[in-house]
């Protein structure tokens, strides 16, 4: 935990402790205001900054919380180097507001929420599964495809801080980008099963990606590329379109694959020989899954014969007449892994 004297000066109350933060949401109870909340992992960036938008435009109040998760870390991943940019962070937020009709004043955020890692994890955490004690939370047949298959222990650690958060902050409504639409969608069933009030499940939302000009979907991890490498860094998004598009007409699920294999290994072999910088690119996956069970599409799936999809993902995916799946993929460009997908 933080201490006072450590913490950068802010306009909006920063709360360090899950004591404090819960005398503060006893006080908005009494007062009947709703609340949004916005998790996040800090070096926030146009994408989180749209979610407050979002929450400040439907909820009395709005927290943001801060938190680097050790727990959706593996050993071998950037836990000691994920950035880390708390006064800037205080400074982007403090200066987001949204004008809401009836009110005389711009609502604004209300509180940062900044836990330490022994308040969020009383019994110890160890980025080793293996060696964890304690409580932790698993959405059982929703963690192993996608991301899943490339961060085995990734979901495991989500669901569990998420969890804690939402136990917390009890949330009126809480937000989430699509661009970890696996993520928003295996939260959203958390919610479902675990019967959570705070938010249920409807008041899960999942809000579009932002993204650069070059279609770039914004991430923190953006921020280790390389000039160079970020030239080459919206291949995926590229490749995510030309599926898209092969889908459109009628294509198989392993034709609009294939196509979207076949520019990414075009393009890391051009950035092997770029002549400012060599750039070692490397495909993780590119997969069409659905969007209710995350079971990968046979290769004969067409949009002709993939089935509808139910009511929990209208919000993302349209009013759940259509037929819609989940096409995503991910990427290594340097040492930096990108992810990304559409909602076909």
């Amino acid at each position: 935990m933080s201490t006072a004297a450590s913490l950068p000066p802010s306009k909006i109350p920063l709360i360090t402790s899950v004591a404090a933060f819960r005398e503060w949401r006893n006080e908005v109870f009494k007062a009947g205001r709703s609340v949004g909340l916005v998790p996040t992992m800090g070096a926030l960036h146009e994408g989180h900054l749209s979610l407050v938008r979002r929450s400040l435009a439907e909820n009395d109040l709005t927290v943001l919380s801060i938190f680097v998760n050790p727990a959706q870390f593996a050993p071998h991943e950037d836990l000691a180097t994920y950035p880390r940019t708390l006064p800037r962070d205080i400074e982007l937020l403090t200066a987001e507001s949204v004008n809401v009709p009836g009110l005389d004043q711009p609502r604004v955020a209300s509180a940062i929420f900044l836990p330490g890692v022994k308040d969020m994890y009383p019994s110890g955490i160890n980025q080793d599964v293996n060696a964890q004690k304690g409580t932790f939370v698993e959405v059982k047949g929703y963690s192993h495809q996608m991301e899943g298959k490339s961060r085995p222990t990734f979901f495991r650690g989500v669901a569990t801080v998420v969890t804690k958060l939402f136990n917390v902050v009890q949330p009126t409504n809480a937000y989430f980008g699509q661009k970890d639409i696996q993520q928003a969608f295996l939260l959203r069933r958390l919610c479902l099963d675990l019967l959570l009030g705070h938010p249920d499940p409807l008041h899960l939302h999942i809000v579009p990606t932002t993204r650069e000009q070059d279609g770039l979907a914004l991430s923190s991890r953006n921020a280790y590329l390389s000039p160079t490498e970020r030239r080459y860094a919206p291949v995926l998004y590229e490749a995510l379109r030309m599926a898209e598009a092969a889908w459109k007409t009628g294509e198989k699920k392993i034709e609009c694959v294939r196509l979207a294999v076949g520019h990414i290994q075009k393009c890391t072999e051009r950035a092997k020989t770029d002549p400012e910088q060599v750039v070692e690119m490397r495909l993780d996956y590119v997969e069409m899954n659905d969007v209710e069970s995350f079971d990968e599409l046979g290769d004969e799936m067409s949009l002709s014969v993939s089935r509808p999809v139910g009511s929990a993902s209208a919000e993302v995916v349209g009013d759940g007449s259509d037929k819609q799946v989940i096409l995503s993929g991910a990427i290594w460009v340097g040492k930096t892994r990108l992810i990304d997908n559409i909602v076909l």
